[in-house]
């Protein structure tokens, strides 16, 4: 350490020792607690118990020695970021603040995949460059253990820990193109034909209110917006089909939030606000196989039936000829 900035240490310790007994001096007179001709260590014994004069000489003496010793010393240097690691908390300070904004703003309706993908391959770059602690030096390393490792809340893993868990519940990678660069080419256009749909349904609401609770006639919309309808549903049908043959291995798989969430919103605005029915074309073939299962066992049971009656006229059938022909031949040989 320089001797020049000891000394001045030192200076300055005597100098908050010495304004400390002035004030406990100062103090002692304004109270009329001792006398002037009182000697100071008699001052401090009665301003003082014995502990805190005890306190007060360990006090002093850590004053006078510089803060080199003793348990109240502090050290000589303060925990204190670098440049480097603190420009990196920073920038994941940012991007996290940007991303958690993303993320409430689309939360109703879900539209995070489809604009958080970005700011969330951000954090998980800046993330990166902390965890991999950049370069070779000793200093980066000491980044990551300042801002990963060094107490036991562990904000920084904490919040990285918070979006990687989101992303995943939201399965956001289904969105995605393999490298989460962009959205995929099936999710654009699906996303596509839900605005279609949308539009369609808006188009063809029939009244001058624009609340959609307000509206009761909606016969345009199932009429006109059907084929727009049954397009979106197919497609999504689709793409379950396609996600469950690429995920054999893991049950449970779901299409990405958005996706889920766009189907959702159409389906009950088609179903319980609109109330439009699936057209007859669509359910003669549905009740004309529902009523072949039904019958089914009417006609295994009746045509069992029958099969049994055959069987048992076939048996009967040979005794009764039997029967006769012994007759016969039993009154030859009687006459």
């Amino acid at each position: 350490m320089d001797p020049d900035r000891t000394v001045a240490r030192r200076r300055s310790s005597l100098l908050l020792l010495r304004l400390l007994l002035v004030a406990l001096l100062w103090s002692g007179l304004a109270l009329g607690t001792f006398s002037l001709g009182s000697s100071p260590h008699r001052v401090l014994h009665d301003l003082l118990s014995e502990e805190q004069l005890l306190k007060v000489e360990d006090l002093s003496l850590a004053l006078l020695q510089g803060g080199s010793m003793g348990p109240l010393s502090l050290p000589p240097d303060l925990p204190d970021l670098d440049p480097e690691c603190r420009e990196l908390l920073l920038d994941f300070a940012n991007s996290s603040a940007e991303l958690t904004g993303c993320l409430v703003r689309g939360a109703r309706p879900v539209r995070l995949c489809q604009t958080c993908y970005p700011l969330f391959q951000q954090v998980a770059s800046k993330m990166d460059n902390i965890s991999r602690a950049v370069g070779n030096s000793s200093e980066s390393h000491s980044c990551a253990r300042s801002l990963l490792m060094a107490d036991r809340m562990q904000i920084v893993v904490i919040l990285s820990e918070f979006f990687n868990s989101t992303w995943q519940k939201a399965n956001c990678a289904n969105c995605l193109t393999n490298k989460s660069e962009e959205l995929s080419n099936s999710t654009v256009y699906f996303l596509n034909l839900f605005n279609h749909t949308l539009t369609c349904f808006e188009n063809n609401l029939q009244g001058s209110a624009h609340s959609l609770l307000q509206l009761r006639n909606y016969s345009e919309v199932c009429k006109n917006c059907h084929d727009a309808y049954k397009t979106l549903s197919s497609l999504y049908s689709e793409m379950q089909k396609m996600n469950e043959l690429e995920n054999k291995a893991e049950s449970g798989t779901h299409l990405c939030i958005d996706v889920e969430d766009a189907m959702n919103i159409t389906r009950k605005l088609w179903s319980r606000t609109f109330n439009c029915s699936v057209p007859c074309s669509d359910t003669v073939p549905v009740i004309a196989v529902s009523v072949f299962i039904l019958f089914l066992p009417v006609v295994f049971y009746l045509s069992s039936f029958l099969h049994s009656e055959q069987k048992k006229r076939k048996l009967i059938l040979p005794k009764r000829l039997k029967s006769s022909t012994s007759f016969a031949n039993i009154q030859e040989n009687s006459h």
